[in-house]
C-alpha cells in the first residue's frame, strides 16, 4: 500500500457579511477578499491504465467540488444571519441583492465549520478532509484540523 499524501488547493472569493448583535465595527456590513485552503489526503493511485494514475485526487475535481459547494454560492454575496434585521432583509431581497441567509452568525469560524460540513458530505470515500483555512484578511484567519476533532480523527 502506498504512503499517505496530502494535497492542497487554494481558492479566493469576495463576500460581505455583518455580525448581528456584535459589539464592534463588524456589526456593520463590510466585505472581505476571502482566501480558502482545502487540504485532503489519500493514497496515490497506482493503476497505469487509469487516467488518474499517480494522483491522490485530480486538482480539477477538487476545484469543481469546492466551486460548486461553496464558491459559486458565496462569491459576491452578502452573508447574514437569518435572524438579522427583517426590514433590512426585505429591502435587500426587494433590491435583488445576492443575499445568503445563514442559520448561524457568519463569523470566519462558523463559515469554516459550514465549509467543512459541506465538503465532508460530498468528498469521495477514498479521500479524507485534513485541514481547512479561511482568511478574512492578510493577518486574520481561522483553521480547522481533522486531527483536532475526535469525531473526525483519522
Amino acid at each position: 500500500m502506498s504512503d499517505w499524501i496530502r494535497i492542497t488547493r487554494k481558492f479566493c472569493f469576495e463576500a460581505a457579511h455583518a455580525l448581528s448583535g456584535y459589539d464592534g465595527a463588524c456589526k456593520n456590513i463590510h466585505g472581505h477578499s476571502y482566501k480558502l485552503e482545502v487540504c485532503v489526503r489519500g493514497r496515490v493511485r497506482n493503476e497505469a491504465e487509469h487516467p488518474k494514475d499517480g494522483m491522490v485526487m485530480d486538482f480539477g475535481e477538487l476545484k469543481k467540488l469546492v466551486n460548486s459547494l461553496i464558491i459559486e454560492d458565496w462569491d459576491h454575496a452578502l452573508l447574514l444571519h437569518q435572524k438579522s434585521n427583517p426590514e433590512l432583509i426585505r429591502q435587500l431581497q426587494k433590491n435583488g441583492e445576492k443575499l445568503i441567509l445563514l442559520p448561524y452568525q457568519p463569523s470566519c469560524e462558523n463559515m469554516l465549520l459550514d465549509i467543512k460540513d459541506r465538503l465532508i458530505a460530498h468528498i469521495p470515500g477514498n479521500i479524507q478532509l485534513i485541514r481547512l483555512m479561511l482568511s478574512e484578511t492578510e493577518n486574520s484567519f481561522a483553521e480547522w484540523f481533522a486531527s483536532d476533532n475526535v469525531e473526525q480523527a483519522l
